[in-house]
């Protein structure tokens, strides 16, 4: 197969696994996905789903958080890990948005990237998810599967994301790297793999998961 085909065969298989996805993060609006996707930084969805609550009844728009101490937040998001991190980045963003964009999170690549504590991935999931914009997030799944479906070379997380944008349909890409995501979890994850088991590696093939020093570094 080339990589065509491949990319092919995987939005096929994905589309019939998983005709409905949804973010695993619980939000309600652009701000709450905002700061959920903050949070999930070297964290579960699960344990970001656990906090967001606790932390949204304090505060749940921008100007409410604003308003919070630093100290505050961080106490409320402790159990997501890098606390003091996270916490300036929420209180700075939220801050930005309420004095620089009206309450409202900025929609471009640009402004949102230039909020503290956004990178690119924030910012591409927020474009994708919360305005519909052409994005392809590549979390630690994404980067793994692509290099084990032979479809990128694992070098960085920027080469994935370029390689699956060339690969994969425009149109498809907010809906496939959710896809991507489920599928690495329930059916290819890194360790305990079964090849011949899985639903996509057991058609596509794979690249060997015992040459370790060839792996991607997770994003």
């Amino acid at each position: 197969m080339t990589k065509l085909e491949k990319a092919a065969f995987v939005v096929r298989k994905l589309a019939e696994l998983y005709p409905r996805t949804t973010i695993p993060l619980d939000h309600s609006d652009p701000y709450t996905l905002l700061v959920a996707v903050v949070l999930s930084a070297q964290c579960t969805d699960k344990k970001v789903n656990e906090i967001t609550p606790l932390l949204f009844a304090k505060a749940d728009t921008p100007e409410k958080m604003a308003e919070l101490e630093v100290e505050e937040i961080k106490d409320i998001i402790r159990p997501c890990g890098l606390s003091p991190m996270k916490s300036k980045g929420i209180a700075g963003l939220s801050k930005i948005i309420s004095e620089q964009h009206g309450g409202r999170v900025p929609s471009t690549f640009e402004e949102l990237e230039a909020l503290p504590g956004v990178g690119h991935k924030t910012a591409s999931v927020v474009m994708s998810q919360a305005f519909g914009q052409p994005a392809f997030p590549v979390d630690t799944h994404i980067h793994r599967l692509m290099w084990r479906w032979t479809l990128s070379t694992g070098k960085s997380v920027e080469r994935t994301e370029q390689d699956a944008k060339r690969l994969f349909p425009k149109d498809r890409w907010n809906t496939l790297h959710l896809q991507i995501i489920y599928f690495g979890r329930e059916h290819c994850p890194a360790k305990g793999h079964d090849p011949e088991r899985c639903p996509i590696c057991s058609v596509i093939g794979r690249r060997s998961m015992f040459n370790r020093a060839a792996m991607p570094n997770s994003p």
